[in-house]
């Protein structure tokens, strides 16, 4: 195994959508599935969720951290870990936020699975009976990532 470097953590960020944002909730640490976006621009993972558990447990320590991983085996893979703060976004910068998510989202599912999406209930499945979505960003303090290929 060996450590990847900067360009090779962002590169992995850059080509997926789909990672695993852990948090802290009662002293409990929880992984779960989400779908993101990487904005190198603002060095940010961008994502969204309804109320619950999991916006409840970030609000209440802010502290996260975001895997992603790209496997073509188990002896051939690499993964992208970063460390970083919780910010919940409102108003004007939540849109241009959920705006850019969702372009962003929109173009790697065009170039990696080649199809074609109009709408986020294609690639994400939040439902929101309980109100708007809730838009965050990851602000990255940290990265790191491995390689395995043999």
């Amino acid at each position: 195994m060996t450590d990847l470097t900067t360009s090779a953590i962002e590169r992995v960020l850059r080509n997926n959508y789909l990672g695993h944002l852990a948090y802290l909730w009662q002293g409990k640490p929880y992984l779960i599935p989400i779908t993101y976006y990487f904005d190198p621009a603002d060095n940010t993972i961008i994502s969204y969720t309804s109320d619950g558990h999991k916006i409840n447990a970030m609000r209440n320590n802010n502290s996260v951290t975001v895997q992603v991983e790209e496997i073509q085996s188990m002896f051939n893979w690499e993964s992208a870990m970063v460390h970083g703060t919780f910010e919940e976004l409102e108003g004007n910068i939540a849109k241009q936020k959920l705006h850019l998510f969702t372009e962003g989202v929109k173009s790697i599912i065009r170039r990696k699975e080649r199809r074609e999406v109009e709408f986020i209930n294609e690639f994400s499945s939040k439902l929101y009976e309980r109100g708007n979505p809730i838009v965050y960003q990851v602000k990255i303090l940290e990265i790191s990532g491995k390689r395995r290929e043999t």
